[in-house]
């Protein structure tokens, strides 16, 4: 192609040669297809990541403890260094903070914390951008950390890679954002769906807590992506639930009630674990004065302080929590063992470590779950099922009070558990209950308050699209109604009428010279082409639509225009008694544009 000046320079035109494209980029990055295999690419290599990172949390346990799982070992001495006794854990966490404090600070500050609400930014902030080296260093912090005594998770970090892998994919292929997004979302749910062997419960926990909608194209690319992962996982660990529990049974249909209580019990208790966790971050920022990269090291010693007194809180510690199911704590042990994964957790967030809060939420619900179960079987020993069952749905509970997610609350619980028959109402009706309280007793979840206290609000623009729509009624921007057609007009001429019209629908007015409701350019449409009679008139296909008043708001009317047929809807007086206007989506546009509308 030749090329030419635009007219304002030298009085010639420009003309530009396009880039010739690369057919399979373009479909890559276009088509339906194109987002299928990035889904099943990013899901094979979320499995993979997954598998890694696992093995990794056991490399560096084994190493730093001498242990599988620590947290099942009681204060046993570390066989590597058997001169130091239980006293080792007072220098595990130090020596791993020492090598992940520097390796996060220097290449990536974002794999500090917990991993979530970084995602959840990326995504709605920045178009899903994630820097790619996030993959592997928060893959080697987070796995130093847990191996190092760190009480926190695993689900948190995988989150992160999975996203971070999937952001890096996409960025390669150069798709457009709102296609990266997804594909975050499907390195999300590959990487839960991997590490929980959780196919279900990966994508809606992308969906819900990453994308946070569920939109049917969205849905299909991250469940592929779950799949995929999840396929891989199970080809490397087996296919079986990520936690083996004993059968539970429900002894009375009364115990709904105690279910329903242990909602608010444990719904009370995730939102004040968030409240902790934040508390004794903000006492580590106010304490700490020296280097970011020497914190980890320098709070690792209050850490392994936690851990000598309860080394039940080394690392992810489900040992522990499958013990508490099982019955092999008592009631004091419990509400010990569920506030010391609190502040175990909160103090390994605080002092700059890496790692999820998803397990911790688990863990806590157990222990209180189990308490709860405890008590209530001294209240009511021959009504009440086994202590652990109470427990079990606890963890459900505290993790839907801690991130209002009760769909993935709920699905995650069957998948880690492998129970469905005897416990999902119990645990549906607890989930929503505990989900309810935490609406009640606070703002943000453990999730959005970190975004929160950065100043992002994901949820600012659709609030202030809202208020200004609360703030507008009809009446100031309604228009004239269209005129009407009498109920006796014949199909044919109401045809005619409808494409006469700017509406697709218009109202009817009967004898009585009264508002007798709308006919539709549909139903007129379906008519004539299959009539059922050759005398139907425009009366026998009239509906009366759903009423919006002049003094409703812009925000009511606008959920009934947007399942109303055509463009418009008639507008009814104060008293409901008149049509005195008709209100379009043009007119309410218009108004969020800021501009008069004509009357």
């Amino acid at each position: 192609m030749t090329t030419a000046t635009h007219p304002s320079a030298g009085g010639r035109r420009w003309s530009l040669p396009v880039p010739e494209r690369i057919p399979i980029w373009e479909w890559v990055r276009e088509s339906r297809g194109g987002l299928v295999l990035l889904a099943l690419v990013i899901g094979a290599g979320s499995g993979l990541g997954g598998i890694v990172f696992r093995w990794l949390i056991t490399t560096f346990t084994r190493i730093l403890s001498g242990h599988d799982d620590y947290s099942a070992a009681g204060h046993a001495a570390n066989p590597l260094v058997p001169w130091l006794g239980p006293w080792f854990v007072l220098l595990a966490p130090v020596v791993a903070g020492l090598i992940y404090g520097p390796l996060v600070t220097r290449f990536a500050p974002e794999a500090r914390g917990h991993g979530v609400p970084e995602v959840m930014y990326a995504v709605a902030e920045r178009g899903g951008r994630i820097a790619p080296q996030v993959t592997v260093v928060k893959a080697l912090a987070s796995a130093l950390c847990i191996g190092g005594g760190g009480s926190v998770g695993r689900e948190g970090p995988i989150v992160q890679i999975g996203a971070a892998w999937g952001s890096s994919l996409g960025r390669l292929a150069r798709v457009p954002e709102n296609r990266l997004r997804i594909l975050v979302a499907c390195g999300a749910a590959g990487g839960i769906a991997a590490t929980f062997n959780a196919p279900i419960a990966g994508p809606f926990f992308a969906m819900e807590l990453i994308l946070r909608d569920f939109a049917a194209e969205s849905f299909g690319a991250v469940v592929l992506s779950s799949v995929t992962a999840s396929a891989i996982g199970r080809a490397a660990y087996g296919n079986h639930p990520f936690m083996d529990l004993p059968e539970f049974t429900l002894r009375s249909g009364w115990e709904y009630l105690a279910f329903a209580a242990l909602g608010i019990v444990i719904g009370t208790v995730g939102v004040g674990f968030a409240r902790v966790l934040y508390l004794i971050e903000d006492l580590c920022d106010w304490a700490w004065r020296g280097p970011q990269w020497l914190r980890p090291a320098v709070g690792g010693l209050l850490l392994g302080a936690v851990l000598l007194v309860l080394p039940q809180m080394y690392g992810v510690g489900y040992p522990v929590l499958a013990g508490a199911i099982d019955g092999e704590y008592v009631l004091w042990m419990l509400v010990v063992l569920m506030v010391g994964k609190m502040i175990a957790t909160s103090l390994t967030i605080g002092i700059g470590g890496s790692g999820g809060v998803f397990a911790p939420s688990l863990f806590i619900g157990a222990m209180g779950g189990t308490a709860f179960g405890i008590t209530v079987g001294q209240l009511f020993p021959d009504a009440t099922a086994a202590p652990g069952m109470y427990g079990l749905i606890g963890m459900g509970a505290a993790f839907a009070g801690a991130t209002r997610a009760a769909i993935t609350a709920v699905v995650i619980l069957f998948e880690l558990t492998g129970e469905y028959t005897t416990i999902i109402l119990p645990l549906m009706l607890a989930i929503v209950v505990a989900a309810g309280v935490s609406r009640v007793l606070s703002k943000d979840t453990i999730y959005t308050r970190k975004l929160t206290r950065r100043g992002v609000d994901l949820d600012a623009a659709h609030r202030r699209s809202t208020a200004q729509l609360d703030r507008r009624t009809v009446a100031s921007v309604m228009e004239l109604m269209p005129e009407p057609i009498a109920a006796d007009t014949s199909i044919e001429d109401a045809s005619r009428a409808i494409w006469l019209s700017a509406n697709g629908i218009l109202p009817v007015i009967g004898a009585d010279q009264r508002y007798h409701g709308c006919v539709t350019a549909r139903a007129i449409a379906e008519n004539l082409a299959a009539p059922e009679s050759t005398d139907t008139t425009v009366a026998d296909l009239a509906v009366i639509p759903h009423k919006i008043s002049e003094i409703s708001t812009l925000a009511e009317a606008l959920d009934v225009l947007t399942d109303a047929e055509g463009t418009g809807l008639p507008v009814l007086d104060t008293d409901g008694h008149t049509v005195v206007g008709w209100l379009t989506h043009r007119a309410v546009l218009t108004a969020l544009q800021g501009v008069p509308v004509a009357g």
